[in-house]
């Protein structure tokens, strides 16, 4: 479509959001960059190269109670009314036992382990009220993880617990994927960073986009605001081509000063131009030599509908992060939501509870401007396509977008 077209027809034509997030994904390359960073930073890093354990844990045998150590045999037969007696001693041999706590050292010469409760000690004699087998009681090496055991594989996302366990066998560092790095480019001539005039409006897309990136697993570069020129928006879309991902807030429509497609397609290609989903149907998803380019809509909360919807997928599959679904809540709705046939939509609800239970409202202010409706909220309602909405009373799945995880 010409851009004197685009202008007049308005988008005739939209994409579904699935089709117009898989064509956007065929076109990410995931990076090959990767990193040695020490284990205290790795923290929900992802592994590039499988890693097993150079030592075994434990790597010692170790008494797993509190007791004495003995060679099984000595016990055998032990019981309450027939106790077997052994006498106390640093070394463990024919008839002799040696205080040990859990996780000591096995003695040389000892096969088991007496639980201190199952023995009597008057000085250096010692009752024992129980019989244990051999190696009743201890804890072998390698119980934990053996040697050179596979612990975890190329592409895990690492947890405390794993590098907890990664300390265990012996590693002080992992060899992880850099983060994606993505440009986030605000544009529009009447945007300020603080103390607005009348027709000016604060910059906070940018702002928004930049911190859900980095919440998201990404490194973010924040740069100014760009005004609504061809020129200046082509340099700073060439200039951060280096980037894995180029994402634009604004001028993403079909307005006269919404330039920001026309630009991208000139320089590569705009793949999708005007998605099926409310808010924010005018975004455009392109591709500039090998980069892709996410241009956002200005209003806010479409804005954010956007970047949850491509931005957020696109970063997982250029810095191989594992591909994550919000958790939901389940709720009843307490008044009728509509939606466009054919159009997801996204609505925006505070979570409550009633004598039946968790309770979804919709927020009163739901246009795509009202950066509150989607601040205020703790959640959505995905409305699909083939539904013209949910009545009053219906539970519905309550997306927590905004989790991290």
């Amino acid at each position: 479509m010409s851009d004197e077209a685009r202008r007049t027809e308005g988008f005739k034509q939209r994409t579904r959001v699935e089709s117009a997030r898989e064509t956007l994904l065929d076109a990410v390359t995931p990076h090959d960059r990767t990193e040695r960073v020490p284990l205290r930073d790795a923290d929900e890093r992802v592994l590039a190269t499988d890693v097993g354990a150079a030592r075994p844990v434990p790597h010692y045998q170790r008494a797993a109670m509190d007791g004495y150590a003995v060679r099984a045999e000595d016990t055998f037969g032990a019981s309450d009314r027939s106790p077997e007696q052994l006498r106390v001693a640093e070394d463990v041999g024919p008839g002799t036992a040696s205080r040990v706590h859990t996780g000591s050292e096995l003695p040389p010469g000892s096969d088991a382990v007496v639980m201190v409760e199952d023995t009597d000690r008057q000085g250096d004699s010692l009752t024992v009220f129980d019989a244990v087998a051999g190696g009743e009681n201890v804890a072998p090496v390698g119980e934990d993880v053996e040697e050179g055991q596979t612990l975890y594989e190329a592409g895990h996302r690492l947890r405390p617990s794993d590098l907890g366990l990664l300390k265990s066998v012996g590693l002080d560092a992992v060899e992880v994927y850099e983060r994606p790095r993505v440009s986030v480019i605000p544009t529009g001539e009447e945007l300020v960073q603080d103390d607005p005039d009348p027709g000016e409006v604060v910059e906070t897309n940018g702002q928004t986009v930049t911190q859900y990136v980095e919440r998201w697993g990404g490194e973010a570069t924040y740069r100014d605001v760009v005004s609504d020129d061809e020129d200046a928006l082509r340099a700073a879309v060439e200039g951060d081509l280096d980037h894995d991902v180029v994402v634009t807030t604004g001028g993403s429509s079909v307005g006269e000063r919404d330039l920001i497609p026309e630009v991208v397609d000139e320089l590569g290609e705009v793949l999708v131009h005007g998605v099926a989903l409310k808010p924010g149907h005018p975004v455009a998803l392109g591709r500039v030599a090998d980069t892709p380019v996410l241009m956002l809509p200005g209003y806010p909360v479409a804005c954010i509908v956007n970047a949850v919807q491509f931005l957020r997928p696109t970063l997982e599959r250029a810095g191989h992060l594992p591909t994550t679904d919000p958790p939901t809540t389940d709720a009843r709705l307490t008044r009728k939501v509509v939606s466009d046939p054919g159009t997801r939509t996204y609505v925006r609800v505070q979570l409550g509870e009633d004598d039946e239970g968790v309770t979804a409202t919709p927020t009163r202010a739901s246009g795509s401007g009202v950066l509150s409706s989607v601040a205020l909220a703790d959640g959505w309602v995905v409305v699909p396509e083939r539904r013209e909405g949910y009545d009053a009373g219906e539970t519905v799945a309550v997306e927590n977008w905004e989790a991290s995880r």
